[in-house]
């Protein structure tokens, strides 16, 4: 039996216009439950705005998580670009304390000129960077949540993203279906291979909430190009054997809605999993 399945949006819902401290309001308010606050092109929320979005979502009992931002790259070939990078995940964490995220999720890096395992090195040794400053700077409630990626030359795969999170305490996934099929040349087409995800994650990780971001997503032989909306049925990964697999698992799952209409996808994904929940 499920505990807890959650649908929200990434970022901020496109019908709202108010203060993103009240976005919570909104997000219940259409029945949804969950919301990723959208740190991508920097982390620019104050920590007293953080704080009152926290204070916003627990009235409101949104899960809230922050996607750190999209300029970090951890096997970067210059020193300087690892340094930014290992300061701005520092300083997502501080925020995502304050805001009560329960994950805050990021893109590793890019391979560069680096095999995949040098790249994974490189990484590495950044992240030990990381929980070093994060320890220093008195910062306690965070967990970092490495997402798989959609482009070929990123270092992010199922594996790579598995790896990190056995590595590092205080690491969970964060699955993106969409960049796992984009990668993969259209990888998932059915609920058997979404099992095979299921099985690695339960077998080597076994997490006790399982992020997610869905959208459908358009891709070419080097990944990842645009994500689409759910009604675009040219575009792949398919939801329905999904939502399916999700009821049958049992797991608690929180799925954000990456899709261009967000909120309005977010609750299509929520209607369509009642739907095959009633029938079962």
């Amino acid at each position: 039996m499920i505990n807890k399945v959650r649908f929200g949006p990434a970022g901020n819902p496109i019908g709202f216009r108010g203060k993103t401290i009240e976005v919570c309001d909104y997000i219940n308010e259409l029945g949804l439950e969950s919301y990723e606050y959208q740190a991508t092109y920097g982390v620019k929320i104050s920590k007293c705005s953080a704080k009152l979005l926290q204070k916003n979502s627990k009235e409101n009992d949104i899960l809230v998580s922050m996607h750190g931002p999209y300029y970090i790259n951890l096997s970067s070939n210059k020193d300087d670009v690892i340094e930014r990078s290992v300061e701005r995940l520092v300083k997502a964490a501080e925020i995502s304390e304050a805001m009560g995220a329960y994950r805050t999720v990021f893109h590793p890096g890019f391979y560069t000129t680096y095999t995949p395992e040098e790249a994974m090195k490189k990484a590495k040794k950044a992240v030990n960077q990381i929980n070093e400053m994060v320890e220093s700077n008195n910062i306690t409630d965070y967990c970092f949540s490495p997402e798989t990626t959609g482009k070929k030359s990123q270092l992010g795969s199922l594996d790579e993203i598995i790896e990190l999170c056995q590595t590092f305490e205080n690491f969970q996934p964060t699955i993106d279906f969409a960049h796992i099929h984009a990668r993969n040349g259209g990888c998932i087409n059915s609920i058997e291979d979404y099992e095979k995800i299921f099985r690695k994650l339960e077998h080597e990780l076994d997490p006790k909430i399982l992020h997610c971001h869905f959208t459908k997503i358009e891709f070419s032989d080097a990944g990842e190009r645009k994500h689409h909306t759910l009604k675009e049925d040219d575009y792949g990964p398919p939801l329905e054997p999904l939502l399916k697999l999700v009821i049958e698992c049992g797991w608690n799952i929180n799925i954000i809605c990456e899709t261009p209409l967000l909120e309005i996808d977010a609750s299509l994904m929520q209607s369509q999993y009642y739907e095959i929940l009633k029938t079962r």
